[in-house]
């Protein structure tokens, strides 16, 4: 590899990284901020993303297909696995003397032109499919709320999902880049901590009054079998962006340490509302644990009321994170420069911001199955993203620096992920294919 550094200062022009074969690609200049935010913040952005609504659903999604045994363990073992793979990626930021602040960016920079395109494709298929599962759980949320006081049936989740959209998209024409944040982190947060707190004590306040639950594994063999391999899926998806490199950008010097820091943070402080969640919606309603928390609680309405409304909130602003990369991809490629508020910028933020956000809402209301959709994000993207290229990219980058025990344990890793990702995928696609069958498309589910 060898970066083009001729004809004076580069800092202001794209980049050209060539590969073996001397193809160039183009690394534009970014259109957003960045080395601007503290990694107390950047570590916010990432518990955000964890601690998004998703939480309510992996007393359902995980717990319930793993049992407390597969599901605890499982938990445990995520989070370290991931936390390990995310430091990987983090400390090849800076690897070849220049940062790498799109995931694509670092992926070319290492391998060349096909594994930059590659990367591209897999990251916005990943963000775009979580972005999807957002929109569901938005939709949820409010469908939540209109059934506690309107149980008529009336109003259909797609008709919710459509409002939900409607949101995410005045969010993201207002809020310019993923730095622009900052106060509605601390408010996503307090949304967060919501929906954890009044989930955990009305799980909490129905256990200890429930009769004996059951916590078997339901369903045949064979659908044990893909409903095991899908949960896997999901247990990746909880901890995992897939836009690491996109959010160490906005991280000041020095990047690596600092994003160490975000991510100690993360998988220590940031999951232990998680966990909490997870394992006291299985404990209290076993293997009847929904696949949206707040739809098995029994409480006071006003209680479930604000913790849907906080959940519905938290989501708007986490499908922002999610989805900045492809603003900031748009953004850069128009020349999208200057005052947030200018005519040009804000009227190109309407239509291309909100025509991607249509596309989403769509998808999100004709395949409303959230729990299918996130053992599939986390099979052909997360899986691939985080464990198999973070493995061999830094098995690349380090070479001639590892042992050979070393470059034995990140084969195998790359080996056994990539064994993962088919037969999650597999088990993905076919828990969607069964749904589809029970359910018509734009489906009140």
């Amino acid at each position: 590899m060898e970066v083009d550094q001729r004809d004076g200062d580069v800092s202001n022009r794209p980049t050209k990284v060539y590969s073996d074969e001397q193809l160039a690609i183009e690394i534009p200049e970014t259109a957003h901020q960045i080395s601007s935010d503290s990694w107390f913040q950047v570590g916010f952005v990432l518990t955000t993303g964890i601690n998004s609504a998703y939480v309510l659903g992996y007393s359902g999604a995980v717990m319930v297909p793993l049992g407390w045994v597969g599901g605890v363990v499982g938990l445990i073992l995520a989070t370290a696995i991931s936390l390990y793979a995310n430091a990987l990626i983090a400390m090849l930021h800076e690897f070849g003397g220049k940062r790498h602040i799109r995931y694509r960016d670092l992926a070319g920079f290492i391998y060349g032109p096909k594994a930059y395109s590659l990367t591209w494709v897999l990251q916005y298929v990943n963000l775009f499919m979580i972005n999807v599962g957002y929109v569901i759980l938005a939709g949820q949320a409010l469908k939540a709320i209109y059934v506690l006081f309107r149980d008529d049936n009336a109003m259909k989740l797609p008709y919710f999902i459509a409002i939900a959209g409607f949101a995410c998209a005045l969010f993201a024409i207002c809020i310019p880049h993923l730095s622009a944040l900052r106060i509605w982190l601390g408010f996503s947060t307090f949304f967060s901590l919501v929906y954890i707190v009044i989930a955990f004590a009305l799980s909490l306040r129905d256990g200890i009054k429930a009769p004996p639950r059951d916590y078997g594994i339901p369903g045949s063999d064979i659908n044990r079998v893909f409903t095991t391999i899908g949960a896997s899926a999901s247990l990746v998806f909880a901890f995992n962006t897939g836009m690491l490199p996109e959010i160490q950008a906005t991280v000041r010097q020095p990047v690596v340490g600092n994003m160490m820091k975000a991510l100690y943070f993360q998988f220590t402080v940031g999951v232990l509302p998680l966990y909490a969640v997870a394992f006291m919606g299985y404990w209290a309603y076993g293997n009847e644990a929904s696949a949206y928390l707040l739809n098995s609680v029994n409480g006071p309405v006003w209680v479930k009321t604000f913790a849907n409304i906080s959940a519905f909130l938290q989501t708007v602003i986490a499908l922002h994170i999610f989805a900045s990369p492809m603003y900031e991809y748009l953004d850069t490629k128009y020349g999208i420069k200057g005052s947030a508020l200018a005519i040009k910028n804000l009227s190109f933020r309407v239509m291309v911001r909100g025509g991607y956000l249509v596309v989403t809402t769509l998808l999100a209301a004709a395949l409303p199955f959230i729990g299918d959709f996130m053992s599939l994000t986390g099979a052909i993207s997360t899986f691939p993203l985080t464990f198999i290229l973070a493995n061999h990219m830094y098995l690349v980058a380090k070479r001639n620096k590892l042992t050979s025990l070393q470059k034995s344990w990140h084969w195998l890793n790359v080996i056994f992920f990539g064994f993962m990702s088919v037969a999650a995928a597999v088990a993905a696609l076919r828990l969607i294919a069964v749904d589809s069958k029970n359910y018509s498309i734009f489906a009140d589910v």
